[in-house]
């Protein structure tokens, strides 16, 4: 109790009721922001989330029309799955870095997936199709890093149609917007309708 004693005793009342509202102002901000961003859904494994970016409307519908889309969710193939430490670091530093990319529109118009991501999805789809890799047809032994230092092939040099059917741009999956739950606007009703008058 003494240390807080001293640390307290170092301003004077007026110097803490600023602190304090400058506290309250950076934390409201910041709440506010993580609410328009819609923080909250990607905590969990809905794929509607990924359509907080309307840039991934056109992936969301071409994969929801895959036959991934009956059997597996976004997180399925895009985050790591060895424990919730790395599911979760992932998903937290990719999500910031596709913030970045929009906030500064240095995004590009068909995404295509970086190495780290790319090694991750390749990891998941042999953990998905293990018995048919390792087994049936014997491919899959070797994971991402392994295939790009031997100079082999990874999952999607044959299967590139899979699960989100040949994206080429943003414009090749057109009427996209009336199958893919886009989400509602966060700008309440009446300030829309302010604006709009």
């Amino acid at each position: 109790m003494k240390m807080l004693d001293k640390i307290t005793s170092l301003f004077s009342r007026r110097q803490k009721i600023f602190l304090l509202v400058v506290t309250g102002v950076i934390c409201g901000l910041g709440g506010l922001f993580l609410y328009l961003l819609r923080a909250h859904t990607y905590i969990a494994d809905d794929p509607a989330a990924c359509v907080n970016c309307h840039i991934m409307t056109p992936y969301y519908a071409t994969w929801s029309h895959s036959s991934h889309g009956r059997d597996a969710t976004c997180n399925d193939c895009h985050v790591p799955h060895q424990n919730l430490a790395m599911k979760y670091g992932f998903k937290a530093m990719d999500g910031l870095k596709h913030v970045a990319y929009f906030v500064t529109h240095s995004e590009h118009q068909a995404i295509m997936a970086e190495e780290m991501s790319a090694e991750v999805i390749m990891d998941n789809c042999i953990r998905c199709h293990t018995q048919l890799n390792q087994e049936f047809v014997k491919t899959g032994r070797m994971g991402y890093m392994e295939q790009m230092r031997e100079g082999g092939k990874v999952c999607w040099d044959c299967h590139r149609n899979v699960p989100h059917g040949g994206m080429n741009s943003l414009s090749s999956t057109p009427g996209a917007e009336g199958v893919t739950p886009l989400p509602p606007s966060p700008v309440p009703q009446w300030l829309q309708n302010l604006m709009g008058d």
